[in-house]
């Protein structure tokens, strides 16, 4: 048998670009399961069992065995009033806390992508709140509110804008109160995934820009943003996510008072379990809110999909 009949291909096969994909050998399995291990154990198996304790009517402390209910606990959540207006207060929240804090991000990104003076400090800086527990940011800014000795109503006695007021406990102002914090401590991240996406922006765009006369505005328009626009709807996309599901911060700040105002449903779902133990209920809001973030995913996919892989 000659060389080209040992390596001839049957008639009318034709090669793919890049060779043959072999099919994956079974021993890559075994490098793939330290990191696939967890995500089964921490994660996807709570999950579903989350999904299958919305099911049944399990209480703490019951000496009767749990039943499974079928879909009652999400036909009581349908009427529960509380558990919506919570729902809506989380709307309220990630969305106020999201947009304020990518166009503040991107402000400072700017700003940190210039050629400034003791940039690398600055930049350090500006990731400081991201390297502090939510519960020692929650801390710091109830000493800032302190109605009695916080530095911002002594601000303001000093300044002469009147005697202060106690921020995280007014009906009127505890839910912008708290998404200022939520702002100030979930910019740095944000910040970061802008910053590095300015720099991958070729500097060669910029240079023929400003040859061809276009001003800093324009510049932002044509170059700066087609860049930075996947990374801009990732990261916000991530950040809806995350803020939605906050639940650490706003417990320390005011545990979802003054009233209910700044109860989101994180926190509502957790005083059902943990306060008045009702598991099987508790599980069926977070059916609820895993469901509203695969909304949220679904339309950022499908928004990728249908605009390129840009998008």
């Amino acid at each position: 048998m000659t060389l080209a009949s040992a390596t001839s291909r049957p008639a009318g096969h034709t090669p793919r670009p890049g060779g043959d994909r072999r099919p994956l050998d079974h021993g890559a399995w075994f490098l793939v399961l330290p990191a696939l291990i967890p995500i089964l154990v921490l994660s996807v198996g709570p999950l579903l069992y989350g999904i299958a304790l919305a099911f049944t009517d399990s209480q703490s402390g019951r000496t009767a065995p749990t039943r499974w209910i079928g879909g009652l606990n999400f036909q009581d959540l349908l009427h529960d009033t509380l558990f919506w207006d919570s729902f809506r207060i989380g709307l309220l929240w990630a969305v106020g806390v999201t947009v304020p804090q990518f166009l503040l991000a991107l402000g400072l990104a700017l700003l940190l992508h210039q050629e400034l003076r003791f940039r690398w400090l600055a930049r350090a800086l500006a990731i400081v709140p991201w390297a502090m527990p939510e519960v020692v940011v929650g801390i710091i800014w109830r000493l800032v509110y302190n109605p009695d000795a916080g530095v911002l109503n002594e601000t303001l006695r000093d300044v002469g804008l009147g005697d202060g007021r106690d921020w995280l406990s007014g009906l009127g102002t505890a839910l912008p109160a708290v998404i200022v914090v939520g702002v100030w401590a979930g910019m740095p991240q944000t910040t970061v995934a802008l910053l590095a996406g300015l720099q991958n922006t070729p500097r060669e765009l910029h240079e023929a820009a400003v040859m061809d006369g276009a001003g800093a505005w324009r510049r932002f328009l044509t170059v700066t943003w087609p860049a930075l626009r996947p990374v801009a709807l990732a990261i916000t996309a991530l950040n809806l996510i995350w803020n939605f599901n906050s639940f650490a911060l706003v417990y320390v700040l005011t545990n979802g008072g003054p009233g209910g105002r700044t109860r989101l449903p994180m926190l509502f779902a957790y005083e059902e379990a943990f306060r008045y133990g009702q598991f099987g209920y508790a599980a069926a809001m977070g059916c609820v809110m895993v469901a509203a973030v695969a909304v949220i995913l679904a339309i950022r996919l499908a928004a990728r999909l249908g605009g390129g892989e840009d998008a």
